[in-house]
């Protein structure tokens, strides 16, 4: 499987962060379920997701920037991208409110680090909007956040070179809030072990 990716896309990270079995199945398997949220998010990311250009005295907007980083191995869009007399700030958008979970947040730095990259400067904060409170958190990209970025990337190739499908989660804590969970079938899953381990 690692033989045929060239770069893994940014969006997938957030999917292994909150579940390795979730991941799988849609980046490997190429599973996709959409339910209600999901469809809402689709709505609501539209002018988020039209290439654009803004600029508001030294503060210059850009929506839907392309990065990538050759070191990691990953590549995506950054929603957008605040310029600030030469201090760039990466914004994502999500749907909902922010969780315990960090998912989106090593999302965020994952497109910090691709911008390091490519533009040799040091990003210290960006963004997160939310579409279900409409605030804007700050997420610090501190050395905490980017070594669990990196080893989130790391581990996306482990499991790809594996070629296997990872287990359900244990507990089951994301799985009701999971669009994937009709196709991933966690409880039944869990069954079937247990009648083969008998």
């Amino acid at each position: 499987m690692i033989d045929t990716l060239d770069y893994l896309p940014l969006s997938y990270l957030n999917q292994l962060a909150y579940c390795e079995r979730r991941f799988w199945l849609m980046f490997v398997e190429g599973e996709l379920a959409i339910n209600a949220p999901m469809l809402d998010g689709i709505y609501r990311h539209e002018r988020t997701h039209q290439p654009g250009h803004e600029q508001r005295g030294e503060l210059t907007s850009q929506r839907q920037v392309y990065v990538w980083s050759d070191r990691l191995r990953l590549v995506g869009l950054v929603d957008c991208l605040e310029d600030e007399a030469g201090r760039l700030q990466p914004i994502e958008h999500k749907r909902g409110k922010m969780s315990r979970w960090l998912n989106d947040h090593l999302q965020l730095c994952a497109q910090a680090l691709c911008l390091e990259e490519r533009s040799g400067q040091t990003i210290d904060q960006g963004f997160i909007f939310y579409w279900g409170n409409r605030r804007r958190e700050t997420v610090q990209l501190d050395a905490a956040l980017r070594a669990r970025t990196e080893a989130a990337v790391a581990r996306a190739l482990v499991l790809l070179e594996q070629d296997q499908r990872p287990p359900p989660l244990q507990p089951r804590a994301k799985c009701k809030d999971c669009s994937m969970e009709p196709i991933c079938q966690p409880r039944e899953v869990k069954q079937l072990s247990q009648r083969s381990n008998v």
